[in-house]
């Protein structure tokens, strides 16, 4: 599957609850190519696959990337696809603002700490397990709405921003990780609209021929990431091998 990654590599996927992550962690256990996969989600869950070890972590939470920066022990991931990130939340009142005056302080704090500060200082908490000379692919979802030259239609100021915002930190990290493993590959990803709960309410504008499925969409999304090499580090891509203007 992954050309730029050794027999029996190791991956760790991040949100592995959700519906993006639990269908990247399928794909890859269909393939013998890899030996071991970490996952990491805030609720345990169970796996019938010896080769998976999971983790019951909060990495929104400085003490749990800690704890998981502890267990791997500067171990070296091939691997790693982040798929956290937040849109709305009913319980906190939040939601895509369509309008200025629908802006609070809470909402954009919140929607940027979990789609753009926490990616970035997981990164730094794991930064030993991806030094050297291995291979070590850094794969963060992200979202085409987070590109500044291709804002037509503006709202969302809150998703939009944090996205961005995750976008320049993962680009910025993609240069120093350059001159500490020159086989890294730090990657910007837009999986399209996929049938989960963060686009739920979201959905009924949506064609049915683009809203796709979680198996689609990880299928799609680790089919980008086999081809990308080392040249391509820092860079921004949609789920159909496009690449996408910052």
């Amino acid at each position: 599957m992954f050309h730029l990654l050794p027999h029996r590599y190791t991956a760790l996927v991040v949100g592995a609850s959700g519906g993006i992550g639990s269908a990247v962690i399928e794909q890859l256990l269909s393939s013998s190519q890899v030996g071991h996969v970490m996952t990491v989600s805030r609720q345990p869950l169970v796996f019938d696959d010896p080769r998976i070890t999971h983790f019951v972590l909060d990495i929104s939470q400085e003490q749990d990337r800690q704890a998981l920066k502890a267990e791997l022990a500067a171990r070296p991931v091939h691997l790693f696809f982040n798929a956290i990130g937040i849109l709305h939340d009913k319980a906190q009142q939040l939601k895509p603002e369509k309008r200025l005056d629908q802006l609070s302080v809470e909402n954009l704090a919140q929607t940027m700490s979990i789609n753009a500060f926490t990616p970035i200082l997981l990164i730094a908490a794991l930064q030993d397990s991806f030094k050297g000379s291995h291979p070590a692919v850094i794969a963060s979802l992200s979202a085409r709405v987070g590109s500044i030259g291709d804002n037509r239609l503006g709202g969302w100021y809150s998703y939009r921003a944090s996205k961005a915002a995750h976008n320049m930190l993962l680009k910025t990290a993609s240069i120093e990780l350059k001159r500490l493993n020159k086989q890294s590959v730090v990657l910007c990803l837009h999986p399209g609209t996929t049938d989960t709960s963060l686009s739920k309410p979201f959905q009924a504008r949506v064609p049915d021929e683009k809203l796709f499925t979680p198996s689609f969409v990880a299928e799609q999304l680790l089919a980008v990431i086999a081809k990308r090499t080392p040249e391509d580090s820092g860079s921004f891509w949609d789920w159909n091998g496009q690449p996408i203007d910052w």
